[in-house]
């Protein structure tokens, strides 16, 4: 990022760049996250965004409507209704069908789903940890409450966008 800064620099030299810095590290971060922090669910035979799924189911508990699974995950329901089929294929999800209207689903861990994603889960933490480790807990703390404002600001600015 520091080349291309430079290089930005030669050809803009009056332009302020700061933005450029700050939205091109962060996309350059979230490529390396992504690869690196898929490692233990690559093996584990989930992605990322059906991590994401089965992770929701856990923590907000009891049974979830596709429709607040894609609100809890920041995806379209088009991907999640893609991603709900693989892991109820693989019995990790359970669907139930709303008694008063059929055209609702109602979706929750499997007990298979509950164990996978119990097992997992620390693995996963113990590797995104380990990711940052060379970053002292200050300055981690400093990154969460600096990268939650931006959150704050892209949500009021552009969340309609997303899902």
């Amino acid at each position: 990022m520091a080349i291309a800064l430079r290089q930005w620099r030669r050809v803009l030299p009056d332009a302020d760049l700061d933005t450029i810095a700050v939205i091109g590290r962060l996309t350059r971060c979230t490529a390396l996250l992504q690869h690196a922090g898929d490692a233990p669910l690559g093996r584990a035979g989930v992605s990322r965004p059906e991590f994401d799924i089965l992770c929701a189911l856990l923590r907000v508990g009891g049974e979830l409507t596709p429709g607040r699974l894609a609100r809890e995950t920041f995806a379209s329901g088009a991907a999640v209704t893609k991603r709900l089929r693989r892991l109820e294929d693989g019995g990790l999800v359970a669907r139930r069908v709303d008694e008063r209207d059929r055209r609702v689903a109602h979706l929750s861990l499997t007990d298979a789903g509950r164990e996978f994603i119990m097992r997992l889960l620390p693995e996963q933490l113990e590797y995104e940890t380990a990711l940052l480790a060379g970053l002292p807990a200050e300055r981690e703390r400093e990154l969460a409450d600096l990268l939650g404002e931006l959150l704050l600001l892209l949500e009021g600015r552009l969340g309609g966008l997303i899902g």
